[in-house]
């Protein structure tokens, strides 16, 4: 079989870009020449303005052609000693392959969304692939994003979109013109800001948080959910927590039917929260929105207005714990009279209460501070302005929600230029992480290059010393031996070792890692790169 043949058996699938030639074993030519034309892929800008930093791409030429007649060489010697492949000029990257509401249309966020309970199979299907090794997915009504650790970022995303299109039905056209993509860093930073709640539609919203955390318990013992990806998700949740805690940033309403709650708890004395008589006239959409920010602030009974019950008892069905009593529109004025605050949000394009109206109805006790509030968030206003020229009563409209959406909106804003701050030390913290696991394999590898040696040293000693010695004086020898090691090993592992708190001592330890492969031979970076395609390789053969 040529050489040619036996590359392709044993990378199928791999999809090599660079091409492998071997010198010749013909007598007329002693040598080949490579000439390495390396030309820097430019990245694609993300749509959130940051540069994917991608590797040069090399196109090797060689005058040297492949001898089917020259011995079969495998693959793998083949890929260690080309020095034009790119496996051993790149470093496994992390990648985000993502759609989210702010690029993807909601129908094509649709047929991407993976139930949580096919999370499992999709990492599985994802770390079948040949370049990835570990994977995780994001898939809310929001966002569907894939994170992995990919052998080649080139080749990763191309195999991860033709997985999504595949899964999907989506064309590889269509999810290439609404995808994004980042890479390390840049990944890294979008998923602490996810966390965080800042690319959320509502800032700092705290949904998202959860479901980041729902990633991690879900990924637990799935093979593919590796060190780097855990990892990166595990600080993710630090980060999202530690933005909340610092910046407070999910305080304040930015919606209408929020405001409308936070101002009416705002203007009752906060000891009759609990106890406040509760009425919301409408239940469209507005209505309810109204009813589940009550909800959330702790109401448990209320009287809910409508033209028809239906839309009452389905939201009646949604929220179980919640005593809600229905009335007819034709008792507004009756149970408006035994409530100490009413909202308004109906389609009426005449005022509902007017002066004439609310003047007649019994005054609220002190203890929910003197005054009935209504509380309108009509448009055209369904409580009249002149309302408020009563003693008893109070009428904030939507203009004045909207001052207290904006106010809290420039807050968030605020907040979140805290926050990006918490995230870019934390970015920081993590990167150092990851780099310093660079070195695990070096240490590892010198470790057991110092037992073989200590091992074969002490097999010598003992044989030597015959086969009449006691077990106390075989272990007192063994013991010497591990502590002369041990101790020998010591300097070299505390270089090491760092906690990358300092980019300085991370890159001395870097520096000491590919002396110490230098020095003792430990070829770490190739024999990882071995282990990696050997894997890659049988996976396809099966």
């Amino acid at each position: 079989m040529s050489v040619s043949s036996s590359l392709a058996t044993s990378f199928t699938g791999a999809k090599l870009e660079t091409h492998l030639f071997l010198n010749s074993v013909s007598s007329s030519r002693s040598s080949s020449q490579y000439r390495i034309f390396c030309k820097p892929s430019r990245g694609r800008r993300s749509l959130f303005q940051r540069a994917a930093s991608l590797n040069p791409r090399c196109e090797v030429a060689s005058e040297a052609v492949v001898d089917t007649r020259s011995s079969s060489v495998s693959a793998l010697e083949q890929l260690k000693t080309s020095a034009a492949d790119r496996y051993t000029k790149e470093r496994s990257s992390i990648v985000v392959i993502g759609l989210s509401i702010h690029t993807t249309p909601v129908d094509m966020r649709e047929k991407l969304a993976i139930p949580e309970a096919e999370w499992p199979r999709a990492i599985g299907e994802l770390c079948n692939l040949n370049h990835i090794e570990e994977a995780a997915v994001l898939s809310t009504c929001n966002r569907m994003e894939i994170y992995v650790v990919a052998l080649s970022q080139h080749r990763g995303v191309k195999e991860v979109t033709e997985w999504m299109s595949k899964t999907s039905g989506v064309p590889v056209s269509e999810l290439c013109h609404h995808r994004f993509l980042l890479y390390n860093k840049d990944a890294t930073q979008h998923l602490f800001e996810v966390s965080a709640g800042l690319d959320s539609l509502v800032l700092g919203e705290g949904q998202i948080l959860a479901q980041v955390k729902q990633v991690v318990k879900v990924g637990q013992g799935v093979v593919g959910f590796g060190r780097n990806i855990s990892g990166l998700f595990k600080h993710a949740i630090t980060v999202g927590k530690r933005v909340r805690t610092e910046t407070n940033i999910a305080a304040g309403a930015v919606s209408v039917s929020s405001a409308a709650v936070e101002l009416a708890l705002m203007k009752l004395p906060e000891s009759s929260h609990a106890a406040a008589r509760m009425l919301v006239i409408g239940a469209g959409k507005m209505g309810k929105l109204v009813i589940k920010h009550l909800v959330a602030k702790g109401c448990r009974k209320m009287v809910v207005m409508n033209r028809s019950e239906e839309r009452v008892a389905a939201i009646r069905e949604e929220m179980t714990d919640v005593e809600i009593i229905y009335r007819p529109l034709t008792e507004m004025l009756s149970c408006a009279a035994e409530a100490d605050v009413v909202f308004t949000s109906t389609a009426s394009e005449t005022p509902l209460f007017l002066k004439e109206h609310a003047k007649d109805l019994p005054a609220v006790g002190q203890d929910v501070g003197g005054l009935r509030l209504f509380v309108d968030i009509s448009v055209p206003r369904n409580v009249g302005a002149c309302v408020s020229e009563l003693e008893t009563a109070r009428v904030y409209n939507v203009d004045d929600l909207k001052e207290v959406v904006a106010a809290n909106k420039e807050d968030r804003l605020r907040k979140a230029m805290e926050a990006q701050a918490i995230i870019m030390e934390e970015s920081k913290q993590f990167e150092a992480w990851r780099d310093s696991l660079e070195t695990v394999p070096t240490i590892k590898k010198l470790r057991a290059y110092a037992e073989r040696i200590r091992v074969a040293e002490l097999e010598k000693c003992l044989s030597k010393m015959g086969d009449d010695i006691s077990k106390k004086t075989r272990r007192a020898v063994d013991d010497l031996s591990r502590g002369i090691v041990n101790k020998l090993l010591h300097g070299p592992m505390q270089h090491l070792r760092c906690d990358g708190s300092d980019s300085r001592t991370l890159s001395e330890t870097l520096e000491n890692m590919h002396a110490l492969n230098r020095m003792f031979s430990l070829e770490t970076d190739i024999s990882l790169l071995e282990e990696k395609i050997r894997a890659k390789v049988e996976q396809a053969q099966k």
